[in-house]
């Protein structure tokens, strides 16, 4: 059965629940029961509109990432050096993930183990795609001889999205050390100096030492 890309009014409120609750709770702490009372929506609806809490999941990551991969694709087809292309990946990948916060922490904190991840093809179809994407950047930048050929791509999204979750779960302290005092600060950080950090620190492990 696939997955449709498009919802309904009613269908978002019922996702954006589940993405708050799953987020606050951990996806086995939540119940159907729980998005219902606070969706304010019957059960019965919610399953005639997604089946199982598994099959609810799926729909969220799409609702959250279809237009990912429309934008990656974009990335690609533009007429850049594979350098810049990579720096404009780093900066979509870390701006979605700011935006998104509540998907992307179920996704990488809850969803580690194999039988759940083999269970949401959505998610194994997401970064699939994503890392053919930077497969490909990678690739072309091999063939210009500017990108080593050496280089472990599929270590380099870990390396990308570790750095901004290890950032974001200790982010009193970052608040505090660097003085963040409010939430665009703190925002305003990630968008520029922990981007520029995270691209400068994947340009070192891809471009030959001079």
């Amino acid at each position: 059965m696939a997955l449709k890309t498009d919802f309904n009014d009613k269908q978002i409120q019922i996702l954006e629940v589940a993405e708050t609750l799953f987020a606050e709770k951990g996806f086995d702490g939540t119940s159907i029961r729980n998005i219902s009372k606070v969706a304010k929506i019957n059960i019965a609806m919610i399953s005639y509109y997604f089946g199982s809490k598994e099959r609810l999941l799926e729909s969220l990551i799409v609702y959250r990432t279809s237009d990912l991969k429309y934008q990656l694709d974009n990335l690609l087809q533009e007429d850049l050096e594979p350098i810049e292309k990579i720096n404009k990946l780093i900066e979509l990948y870390i701006n979605r993930i700011n935006s998104n916060r509540g998907i992307y922490r179920i996704l990488h904190f809850e969803f580690t183990s194999k039988k759940r991840e083999q269970n949401l093809q959505a998610f194994s179809e997401l970064k699939k795609g994503n890392l053919k994407s930077l497969e490909s950047i990678i690739e072309e930048g091999q063939k210009k001889g500017v990108f080593r050929k050496d280089v472990i791509i599929p270590l380099i999204t870990p390396t990308i999205l570790g750095t901004f979750f290890h950032f974001h779960m200790n982010k009193p302290f970052f608040e505090n050390l660097l003085n963040l005092k409010t939430e665009d600060l703190y925002n305003n950080y990630i968008k520029t100096n922990l981007t520029k950090h995270i691209q400068q620190t994947i340009k070192a492990l891809l471009i030959y030492e001079s």
